[in-house]
């Protein structure tokens, strides 16, 4: 589905079937082993939040029980923690891992008990385990979408900076991979300063501090989250720079709310609490004996959303009913 398509129809799609779910009965062997785990990264992060709410709100459709363990940002307790929820002996292990560490050693846990891993957002590179499927944002696609945009704004040339995630994480590498696609169709681009600020605020604000004294004539900062984004908007507002633009990948809240104030220019919405959904929805063709039918990967469209059409949509069709909290 290309963007504009998507992008009409999301709305309604995300909101009007929430829990439209197409589960059929379980058989009576699935009945028996009618639970599923699920081990998440934090339950911070609003992106993480929505994606288990949507889990949730899926398998009390589907007639699922399903534990959740949170590692709250820690390799190790992710570890244990896997091991805990495998001792349960889950029909499917619904996963989003901390790190490279914990995803090899969960995946190959769960490989070891005879679990299907069914992967969301962070996908398991090391470790030569077995997934049954790997559902995340085209975090590519996104990224090169999101700079080409950001390039028509400053007029095809001028002197960027780039602020990038967990240095090694798959969106990380699959963002830095979309905008260096949209790169190379704008030589007139210039990338003058790259740092890491891991997905956070406060340590994009003090970089993009430093990329401002070092680099005055920059035009614009694509941050491959909405924290970061936010966190260089404000260090340019502080510096006097508010010509400078600054966009992001997520769909936050915050970020809808900068956008209208003018704060930031775009960002990229996200769909977790219907990648949540889909999670749970492949946990039941598991457990209804059909996991082959399920495809290796599920990659998911963001929406661009920017002042000229942030109006039209609301926080809760990309996250759910979390959203209306934050």
């Amino acid at each position: 589905m290309n963007r504009n398509t998507f992008t009409n129809c999301v709305a309604g799609a995300l909101m009007g079937s929430a829990l439209a779910l197409a589960f059929a009965p379980l058989a009576a062997g699935a009945q028996e082993k009618g639970a599923i785990a699920a081990s998440v990264a934090d339950q911070k992060s609003l992106f993480y939040i929505a994606a288990v709410d949507g889990m949730k709100a899926a398998a009390q459709e589907a007639g699922l029980q399903l534990n959740v363990a949170s590692a709250n940002n820690s390799s190790r307790e992710q570890i244990n923690q896997v091991q805990n929820l495998l001792v349960q002996q889950p029909g499917a292990l619904l996963f989003i891992s901390q790190d490279s560490t914990a995803a090899a050693a969960s995946v190959r846990a769960a490989n070891q008990a005879d679990v299907p891993v069914i992967a969301v957002d962070q996908r398991p590179e090391s470790g030569n385990g077995k997934i049954a499927t790997f559902i995340a944002t085209d975090s590519v696609k996104a990224a090169r979408d999101l700079c080409t945009w950001l390039f028509g704004q400053m007029g095809g040339e001028g002197e960027i900076a780039i602020l990038t995630g967990v240095l090694g994480s798959t969106a990380e590498q699959q963002r830095t991979k979309g905008c260096n696609e949209a790169l190379a169709q704008h030589p007139k681009v210039k990338v003058v300063a790259t740092q890491t600020a891991n997905w956070d605020e406060n340590e994009a604000f003090q970089a993009t501090q430093n990329i401002l004294t070092a680099n005055p004539n920059i035009k614009a900062v694509f941050a491959e989250s909405d924290a970061m984004s936010l966190g260089a908007a404000k260090a340019a507002r502080q510096a006097g720079r508010t010509d400078l633009l600054s966009v992001g990948i997520d769909g936050f809240p915050t970020m809808f709310k900068a956008i209208r104030d003018g704060l930031t220019q775009a960002t990229m919405a996200q769909i977790p609490y219907k990648m949540g959904q889909m999670a749970v929805q492949d946990a039941v063709k598991v457990l209804k004996g059909d996991a082959a039918s399920i495809p290796a990967e599920q990659y998911q469209d963001a929406v661009l959303i920017t002042k000229e059409n942030v109006e039209k949509f609301k926080v809760t069709d990309f996250y759910g009913p979390a959203a209306e909290r934050y």
